[in-house]
C-alpha cells in the first residue's frame, strides 16, 4: 500500500514526536495503536529524527531517538530545552499557524499542540477565542477527509464543481494529487480526464465527491502537492488594467507580465485573462478604483447590468 502524502505524515509525526517524548519509553504496539500507524512505517518516520536538527547538526542539535527491545524514548535537542525569545509579531504568526494547523483534522483538540497554543496566546495577551479567528475557507470536514483518503489511496474522484470562472456547473472525473491550503482556502490539485489536463478546484466550490473503486499510477506530483493557485495560459488575451492604491491587491494576487507605477501611485499592470467571468467580477470587486485601458470594453458596466437585472426580476 502507497504511503500518505507528506503533509498527512508530517501532521502525524508531529503529534507523535511529543506523546513519545513525555513519556518513558513507550512501546511501539502502544505508538502503533494509539496513531493508526503499522510498526514498520512508524519505525520508518521515527528514524528520519536523526537528521531534524540545527546548524551546525552537532549533537546538542539534534533529536535523539532510541529504539530497543520494542520501546521507544525520544530526547529534545538541548536547543529545544532553552525558552524562545520571540518578538510580537513573530508569537502572532506562530499563533495563527498553530491555530490553522489544529484546523486540519489530524491533531487532538486537548494536546500537545493546543496546550502550547493557549499557553502563547496568553503571553501575546489574546484572552479569547474571538481575538484570533483562523478559519481556511468553508471546506467541509468529511469532504476534506474524502478527498485526502481518494489522494492518499491513488482512486479518482467524480466532482459536481462550480467554475468561478466560468459562472457554471460540470461534472468532472479527476485524479486526485494534492489537498492543500493556499491564501485562505483549501484546493484540490490534480488530472481532471474531462478535459484532459491538469486543474485546480478549490474545495469550497465542490457540491459533490463521490470516491470511486477505480485505482491511477500516481505521476510526477508526488510529494507536497504545488500550491500555485492560478496559472494563466499563453494563449489567453492580454489585458491592461489601471490600479489606484485600493486596488492594489489586484496586482499582488494575480500573475501579471508587466507592472509599472505612475507618481500619483497609480499601477499599470499587464496580465492574462482567460475567463471573461473572471475578468468581470475582478473589475466589479475592484469598483471605481480600476480602470481597462486595453481589452475588451464595457465588460464591467455589462456585468454590473446584468446583477441589477436579477435583482429586478
Amino acid at each position: 500500500m502507497a504511503k500518505p502524502p507528506a503533509d498527512v505524515r508530517l501532521a502525524q509525526l508531529l503529534d507523535i514526536v511529543p506523546w513519545i517524548a513525555s513519556r518513558d519509553g513507550p512501546s511501539l504496539d502502544e505508538v502503533s495503536a494509539r496513531f493508526g500507524i503499522p510498526e514498520d512505517e512508524l519505525v520508518a518516520e521515527l528514524n528520519l529524527l536523526f537528521m531534524c536538527g540545527l546548524h551546525p547538526f552537532t549533537p546538542d542539535v539534534l533529536i535523539d531517538v532510541d529504539i530497543a527491545d520494542g520501546r521507544v524514548w525520544i530526547r529534545m535537542a538541548d536547543y529545544f530545552r532553552r525558552p524562545l525569545r520571540l518578538t510580537a509579531q513573530e508569537g502572532l504568526a506562530l499563533a495563527s499557524a498553530a491555530k490553522a494547523f489544529l484546523g486540519l483534522g489530524g491533531s487532538e483538540r486537548q494536546g500537545p499542540l493546543a496546550s502550547a497554543l493557549e499557553k502563547l496566546e496568553t503571553v501575546l495577551g489574546l484572552g479569547s477565542d474571538e481575538a484570533l479567528d483562523v478559519e481556511l475557507g468553508q471546506a467541509a470536514p468529511d469532504l476534506l477527509e474524502s478527498l485526502r483518503h481518494a489522494t492518499a489511496h491513488h482512486r479518482k474522484v467524480r466532482l459536481d464543481y462550480y467554475s468561478f470562472g466560468r459562472d457554471g456547473r460540470s461534472e468532472r472525473t479527476v485524479r486526485p494529487w494534492g489537498v492543500f491550503s493556499e491564501a485562505g482556502h483549501w484546493y484540490l490539485r490534480g488530472w481532471c480526464e474531462t478535459v484532459d489536463a491538469e486543474r485546480l478546484f478549490r474545495v469550497d466550490r465542490i457540491v459533490a465527491a463521490d470516491e470511486t473503486d477505480e485505482r491511477f499510477e500516481p505521476t510526477g506530483s508526488g510529494g507536497a502537492p504545488d500550491s500555485r493557485i492560478y496559472d494563466p495560459d499563453p494563449g489567453d488575451p492580454l489585458v491592461v488594467l489601471e490600479l489606484a492604491p485600493p486596488a492594489h491587491w489586484i496586482a499582488e494576487q494575480y500573475p501579471h507580465e508587466d507592472v509599472s507605477e505612475g507618481p500619483d501611485g497609480t499601477l499599470r499592470v499587464t496580465l492574462r485573462a482567460g475567463q471573461q467571468a473572471w475578468l468581470e467580477r475582478v473589475l466589479l470587486k475592484a469598483g471605481p478604483h480600476a480602470r481597462m485601458v486595453e481589452g475588451p470594453t464595457g465588460i464591467a458596466a455589462a456585468a454590473a447590468e446584468r446583477i441589477l437585472a436579477r435583482y429586478r426580476a
